[in-house]
């Protein structure tokens, strides 16, 4: 993100002395992108941020993927993977579950009530889109507010927490990249400033606003990494707290960023889904629908045509609202509906009659297209209704 923030204390000139009042000198970490070639911020630490004393394997849970085949699109009911009280001993890291996944992007959900441990992922950046619930992301950067409806954005190898509120659950869908998250670069300026087409600004993007400092010593800290032929994790266990630092600046950071604040392209016709994008990393998109006015040419058909994307899966999660052109399928919030690449998908039996001479849809989904085939999880296995790929031909749960 190339919009410049500072917090805390730093030095007048960068790669110099910043010292404590009592004259202990701070240690300064560049934390950046592509190997000094992108974005990056500059933290100042107490303590010597390599230190650690023991490092342990540590394995991040069900990870295994199965082929989508047959070829067909299905319908997961992620609320069923949670079922009674089952979140209260929960947490977002440990508690998260793999719904689909390839060699870009994993998809997970979870419902969790308790604190995470201190996790890092090296592998790359974590978009998590938050359902309901509410609470905050401790970083090494600072903290994060969070709400329902809000996309906390993670760059790779942020050390942070979650703290749900508690109480009430927090679900959330976690998108982690192989790569880096962030604005579609037709949205940005070549210096990297959000243009007036844009649908949201620097102003809807919400950063740590404060350091966040701990003196606690003999800490734990999750990292998951890269291994040859997929993923794994080591645990350390460091000599001081990693949120010990008393002050950073660049355009490297966690931020959060409200689905409400996304202001909707709409036109006389049916737009396609590209308007509605909100963000993009390596071989995928991240689009979001959100409650609007739609199109309004006199003969005007609102809900989408039959489409076949040939060259990516789409995947659709159902978080809020009515989606119209899903009506009759069991399709609730909390649904996914995978909609392979090569198989012609849209509106269901009697979905386009029903919407003509509709001004507005009151729906609200978070999609990601993905380039390469997406594959089922542990998750996406359990929660397959069986049926929905009938549902065109009138079959119904």
């Amino acid at each position: 993100m190339a919009h410049y923030r500072r917090v805390g204390q730093i030095p007048p000139k960068r790669h110099t002395q910043l010292r404590s009042d009592s004259g202990a000198l701070f240690y300064e970490e560049l934390m950046g992108e592509e190997g000094f070639s992108s974005d990056s911020s500059l933290l100042y630490h107490r303590h010597i941020p390599s230190a650690i004393l023991e490092a342990t394997p540590w394995e991040p849970g069900e990870l295994s993927l199965t082929p989508n085949r047959p070829l067909i699109p299905r319908h997961l009911r992620l609320p069923d993977l949670f079922p009674g009280e089952e979140w209260k001993s929960l947490d977002v890291v440990m508690g998260r579950r793999l719904v689909l996944g390839n060699e870009d992007v994993r998809i997970s959900y979870v419902c969790a009530g308790e604190p995470s441990p201190l996790y890092r992922n090296a592998i790359g950046d974590e978009c998590v889109y938050v359902e309901s619930g509410a609470g905050t992301v401790e970083t090494v950067f600072g903290t994060l507010l969070v709400r329902t409806s809000d996309y906390v954005v993670l760059p790779r190898a942020t050390t942070h927490r979650w703290l749900p509120d508690p109480g009430e659950p927090l679900r959330a869908y976690v998108i982690e990249a192989n790569s880096h998250i962030a604005p579609p670069k037709r949205y940005l300026s070549r210096f990297g400033q959000l243009l007036e087409h844009s649908p949201y600004c620097e102003r809807d993007l919400h950063g740590p606003a404060e350091p966040l400092l701990s003196e606690q010593t003999d800490v734990e800290v999750l990292v998951k990494h890269r291994a040859p032929g997929g993923v794994t994790g080591t645990r350390y266990l460091v000599p001081h707290h990693p949120f010990d630092v008393v002050g950073w600046d660049g355009c490297l950071y966690p931020y959060t960023f409200n689905i409400s604040d996304f202001e909707p392209i709409t036109g006389r016709v049916h737009q396609p889904p590209p308007v509605h994008q909100v963000f993009e990393g390596n071989n995928f998109v991240v689009c979001n629908f959100v409650p609007r006015k739609v199109d309004y040419h006199p003969l005007a058909v609102p809900v989408p045509y039959y489409h076949s994307n040939v060259d990516s899966d789409e995947v659709m999660f159902y978080c809020g609202g009515d989606y119209e052109a899903r009506r009759g399928t069991g399709i609730a919030q909390g649904s996914v509906s995978l909609h392979p690449g090569g198989h012609a998908h849209g509106p269901q039996p009697g979905a386009v009659e029903r919407s003509l001479g509709k001004e507005f849809f009151d729906e609200l989904a978070v999609m990601v297209d993905t380039f390469r085939p997406l594959q089922l999880g542990e998750a996406g296995l359990a929660s397959d209704d069986g049926v929905y790929a009938r549902s065109w031909s009138g079959v119904t749960p």
